[in-house]
Order: C-alpha cells, then sequence, then structure tokens
C-alpha cells in the first residue's frame, strides 16, 4: 500500500489555541454506508487508513455519535496515541421523535449521556471539539442549549465547543451568537452562500471547519444517480467542466482547490475511505489554490437557489435513493 508522505499545513482554527490540518479526515465514511457509497468498509481497513492518515499529516478527525461504527473506530485505532491528533465529534440530534428540544434537566442528562458514550467509544477523557449536530434555528435560540455545552467545556471535556449548521442564516446566528467557538458548515462550488460570513468569523475569532465539500460526490467523478427532482443540479454541475486544465484536471479536484483558496476556512473535512482519496486529498493541500480572476468565475456560477442543496432533505423526501 502506497503512501504519500507530506508534511501537511496547520492552521489555527479561530482562537481555541487548536492548531488543525488542512485536511481533515471526515469520519461518517468509516462508519456507515454513505453518499455513492453503498458498503461499509471492514473495520481492519478503517483503521489502517486512519493511522494512514497520521503519517501523511492529518491531525483532524471529524466524526459524530449518528455516524454508525465510527467513533468506535478511530477509538480503536488512536488508543495509545491521542496526543497526536485533534478529534472532533458531535452531540446526537438534540430534537426527539416529536421534533422538540428537551429541557432542563432531561437536556442536560441527554448532552452528558452523548458525550460519555462518545468518550467510551473513542477511548479518551476528553475532546477536541465537541459540536451540537444539525443545528437549527431553534437550537441555536435555545440558550440552555448553548449554556450546557459551555459546562462541558468548563469541567475540560472538551477544549471546544462549536455547532454544525446548514445554511447562510444559521451560519451566521451561530458565528454572531458568542456561544461557539467553532462552526462547521456546507461551502462548495454549489452552494456558496456562506462565503460571505467568512471575515465575520475571522474577525470574532469562530474557528471555521468546511464540509460538504465534494457534495456526497455530486461533485466529483463517481457515478451519481439523479432523482428527477434534482435534476437541474446535474445540469448546472456541466458548467464547472468549463474550467478544468491540464493543471486541475478534474471537478473533485477543482472543488477541493476551491474550498482550500479560503485563508479563513480552517480546515477542509474529505471524507475517505481509501487510501489514494487520501493520498489525493493530502497531494491537493500543496499551497497553490486558486486566484482571484478563477474565483471570480466560480462566484458567478455559485448555484441560484443554495437553499435548495440540503441534501438532508432530499434524503427525507427519498431524492437520494
Amino acid at each position: 500500500m502506497f503512501i504519500l508522505q507530506k508534511i501537511m499545513n496547520k492552521s489555527s482554527l479561530g482562537k481555541t489555541g487548536i492548531e488543525v490540518s488542512e485536511i481533515a479526515f471526515g469520519g461518517v465514511e468509516i462508519g456507515a454506508p454513505y453518499g455513492v457509497h453503498k458498503e461499509l468498509m471492514p473495520q481492519d481497513a478503517a483503521v489502517s487508513l486512519l493511522k494512514a492518515a497520521v503519517d501523511v499529516g492529518i491531525n483532524l478527525f471529524d466524526t459524530a455519535r449518528m455516524y454508525g461504527l465510527s467513533e468506535e473506530r478511530i477509538g480503536r485505532a488512536f488508543e495509545g496515541m491521542r496526543e497526536k491528533v485533534i478529534i472532533s465529534t458531535k452531540c446526537s440530534h438534540l430534537h426527539n421523535n416529536d421534533g422538540k428540544i428537551p429541557c432542563g434537566n432531561m437536556l442536560r442528562d441527554f448532552i452528558e449521556t452523548s458525550i460519555t458514550t462518545s468518550l467510551k467509544m473513542l477511548k479518551t477523557d476528553h475532546f477536541d471539539i465537541f459540536l451540537s449536530h444539525s443545528s437549527d434555528a431553534e437550537i441555536l435560540a435555545n440558550q440552555e442549549v448553548a449554556d450546557v455545552f459551555a459546562s462541558l467545556k468548563k469541567r475540560g471535556l472538551t477544549r471546544a465547543v462549536g455547532v454544525s449548521t446548514y445554511g447562510a442564516k444559521d451560519t451566521q446566528t451561530a458565528i454572531e451568537s458568542g456561544n461557539w467557538d467553532v462552526v462547521q458548515l456546507s461551502f462548495n462550488l454549489l452552494d456558496q452562500s456562506c462565503g460571505q460570513l467568512f471575515p465575520v468569523a475571522q474577525q470574532r475569532g469562530v474557528g471555521i471547519m468546511v464540509r460538504s465539500v465534494l457534495m456526497r460526490g455530486i461533485l466529483s467523478d463517481a457515478k451519481f444517480v439523479y432523482h428527477e427532482k434534482v435534476k437541474c443540479v446535474e445540469v448546472h454541475r456541466q458548467k464547472y467542466f468549463n474550467l478544468l486544465s491540464p493543471k486541475i484536471p478534474n471537478i473533485s479536484d477543482l472543488a477541493t482547490k476551491f474550498v482550500l483558496s479560503f485563508a479563513e476556512v480552517s480546515s477542509v473535512l474529505v471524507g475517505i475511505d481509501k487510501i489514494e482519496f487520501l493520498n489525493k486529498a493530502v497531494a491537493l493541500a500543496d499551497g497553490v489554490y486558486l486566484d482571484d480572476a478563477m474565483l471570480a468565475k466560480i462566484k458567478q456560477l455559485a448555484y441560484p437557489d443554495p437553499e435548495f442543496l440540503n441534501i438532508a432533505i432530499w434524503d427525507r423526501k427519498g431524492w437520494t435513493k
């Protein structure tokens, strides 16, 4: 198995004092079938891949209570080498089956159970980053939620607290609230709506972690079956092929280089389930990114209705089957 040897550049994650690699290992694909990948990879392969990521300079590993076996596998891989990695995980979804957020002791117990379980799975006594998963406007407006997360930080169970968000409006609320050290957001060739908030985040010292760079494979060469309701996205996707060149020969390279071109982004989460994808992601983080002219062209090609690009909604509507 060939592993690319490289010293990965690192960036400060806002004002947290945490230094993170430009490329972060997105842990969903090693724990559950996801996107265009319908089969779960074997445990031994996952553990080997995680260790290989450390060898090539990746230090940030992002997972979640909701990512199947991901936490358990990361815990196995990094047992005895915790000091070499930055671990970010997410609380179980705060909305219950009725769509409501627990309150009082029920809320505290729910979050406590989630973080305690994650600590056990990941074989550690603390996290570097602990996020509220899929935080919508209701969660962001709930000061009790923010206070419980702040208490976890005060107790030393996590070094930093944050939220993962969808859409520019909720992301702006999170950044401006003063409650969160880190925001994990979606940003890519198609959905550029959160880009306008990067300077605000930088000014306020909020660390930015970007996910959905390839939109579950839509912005890659992988075959994606488009439901008739999202054919419009397939049509729009074709526009980016006009920007390819010998230096950037495929759409996944363009998509990754695009997000890496923003200095305000501390780390770019890339879903990795094969050694060749790991090597490719690391090779792209070479410090040679897109110039202003290319960025201007890409800005003009942003999808006109970014709210439509919420794949979680596509899932609920059966458009990703």
